[in-house]
């Protein structure tokens, strides 16, 4: 990399801040441009009433995620084993008796962020120049002159980059972010079909004043074929004195009204778990389908579709233009380690251009 360069990265989530923070220990300096009003991407974790740190975004890892146990290691961050003690439902039927099982503690543990997952997020801003960060800040268009980029955003601010970085979900990037010169036909063909990782999702937290399902012997694991709750977890904070769970709910009930979900989610919890679940502290859900997250409908076939595609690895405008992010990952491809792992694989590019 030539002296002075100017770095801009697009996404203000776990990839992008990673890129600058691991620039940073290289002595440069790289302006960061996110279009919310909030940093963290897909990252989100609120507080309830009881101040418990409740995840609406990523919450879980494993110890095979060895880049971010190694992060947040650097950052002097802990991390903690996901409860799963007692016993855990299945239900298969809405009209026949749920399934108890236990899951062994001697299996391999996922993991949460004492804290909150925000916490991972909120370290690496303070390891970084404040005033390279800017919130709001939509990027539009990314135009060549000359022998550098010109980068407009919606507030009618301009920027100027000799690399430029895209740590956004590509399909949004493609649909999003008008390019002169245009990108060649084969990234541009596949990036509206590259899948944004947990684009119309809805996942829901609760916030309980006591763990009533410890104490009645229960994990707070839940997985249901039949009610709204398609997936849930005990959310237990790293101390232990704040309580409540979170999971998942049935795609189909981004349809229905918040009221509608709260009162069909406390329905199930109260049949399975008794009348401690009908008065939570907070109830709180997110559809991922805003306007930071993805653009439109996805045509979608498979899994992980087109994540770490080969065209994600390669540079465009005469080498100006680099895809990052964790569906630019050729590793854990949707994952917050593939979100890392893209950042290292990205600063290892820069590093080495001249």
């Amino acid at each position: 990399m030539k002296k002075n360069e100017r770095i801009v990265i697009i996404g203000g989530g776990l990839s992008g801040l990673t890129l600058a923070y691991l620039l940073s220990k290289h002595n440069i300096s790289a302006t960061v441009l996110e279009a919310s009003p909030r940093l963290g991407g897909r990252i989100q974790t609120i507080k309830g009433k009881n101040i418990t740190p409740l995840e609406l975004g990523a919450t879980w890892f494993s110890d095979v995620h060895t880049n971010l146990n190694q992060l947040l290691e650097h950052l002097d961050l802990k991390k903690f084993p996901q409860y799963s003690k007692g016993k855990s439902l299945f239900q298969t039927k809405s009209f026949e008796p749920p399934q108890e099982f236990f899951v062994s503690e001697a299996e391999i543990p996922s993991y949460r962020i004492a804290g909150g997952t925000q916490a991972l997020i909120d370290r690496l801003f303070e390891k970084l120049a404040s005033e390279h960060i800017r919130l709001e800040t939509k990027v539009t268009s990314i135009t060549e002159i000359d022998n550098y980029l010109v980068i407009e955003a919606n507030n009618g601010e301009t920027f100027k980059a000799d690399k430029l970085v895209l740590c956004l979900p590509p399909q949004l990037a493609g649909s999003q972010i008008s390019f002169s010169p245009e990108l060649s036909s084969n990234i541009s063909t596949v990036l509206p079909i590259v899948q944004t990782w947990m684009a119309g999702a809805v996942k829901f937290v609760l916030e309980y004043p006591e763990p009533f399902w410890r104490k009645n012997e229960y994990s707070g694991m839940l997985y249901s074929h039949s009610g709204i709750v398609s997936e849930m977890y005990d959310h237990t904070n790293f101390e232990e004195n704040k309580f409540g769970f979170t999971g998942f709910l049935n795609p189909g009930s981004s349809n229905y009204t918040k009221e509608l979900r709260e009162e069909l989610v406390l329905k199930q919890l109260t049949e399975l778990l008794g009348k401690d679940a009908s008065e939570p502290l907070t109830y709180y859900d997110k559809i991922w389908t805003d306007e930071f997250v993805i653009s439109g409908n996805q045509r979608i076939n498979k899994p992980h579709q087109n994540n770490g595609h080969p065209f994600l690895q390669e540079s465009y405008i005469n080498g100006k233009l680099l895809f990052s992010g964790t569906e630019s990952s050729t590793e854990f491809s949707g994952y917050m380690e593939g979100a890392i792992c893209s950042a290292i694989s990205t600063c290892e590019k820069l590093l080495k251009q001249s």
